[in-house]
């Protein structure tokens, strides 16, 4: 169990330089030395986890999808509605950008690689369908308006999102990346939202409380 434990350890060290190197030079530009270099770890290590620098940039979107997931359901066992879960899945996307460099890497990664559906499309893919069934059930639950399309909305949240953080990451290093949210659901939410619902979820949206811990 030691020598298990010991393994996993140095894979995710391993996996931790890759995403530093990934994040900072892309794929393109990331080499083994430099990965090696962030991970601090012998080459025999890195080879002995993953055999070339595809295997890492799979393995790191792999993990960073495996996280925000992971995120999604906590959120999703806590939240007090399917509107709230939306918007708290949103925040809860960007504390991971803010954080967790392996988030950046694989997202990062996804945009380079993603150019048909695989392993570098699906946390796009199934990020969408987690929201197709929240928007789905909030328009059943009345908390969205009647006239609301789950799967256009689904779709517009992630695109918008996804291009959101890019620009608050070429501008400020994503420093105003709450910011940008808290102003994209002041836009939003007035038009497909509930009236109900409205004031709930526009003082949740401009809240910057980390979701997850």
């Amino acid at each position: 169990m030691a020598k298990q434990a010991r393994a996993a350890a140095t894979r995710h060290q391993v996996l931790e330089g890759a995403a530093l190197s990934f994040e900072k030079l892309g794929y393109g530009g990331a080499s083994l030395s430099g990965i090696l270099s962030y991970a601090d770890v012998t080459k025999g290590a890195l080879y002995f986890h993953f055999e070339s620098k595809e295997a890492l940039a799979w393995a790191v979107i792999k993990e960073q999808h495996a996280m925000a997931m992971l995120a999604a359901q906590r959120v999703l066992a806590t939240a007090q509605s399917p509107m709230e879960a939306i918007l708290l899945c949103a925040k809860e996307m960007a504390r991971q950008l803010l954080t967790e460099p392996i988030v950046r890497a694989g997202v990062r990664l996804t945009l380079e690689l993603g150019t048909s559906r695989g392993p570098a499309t699906d946390p796009y893919i199934d990020w969408t369908d987690t929201l197709v069934a929240l928007a789905g059930k909030a328009r059943e639950a009345g908390e969205l308006r009647a006239t609301v399309d789950p799967v256009a909305l689904a779709r517009f949240l992630v695109s918008s999102f996804t291009g959101m953080q890019l620009v608050s990451e070429a501008l400020t290093g994503r420093s105003d990346l709450y910011e940008r949210l808290a102003d994209m659901w002041a836009l939003l939410l007035p038009s497909i939202a509930s009236p109900d619902m409205l004031p709930r979820l526009l003082e949740l949206a401009a809240l910057r409380d980390d979701v997850a811990s």
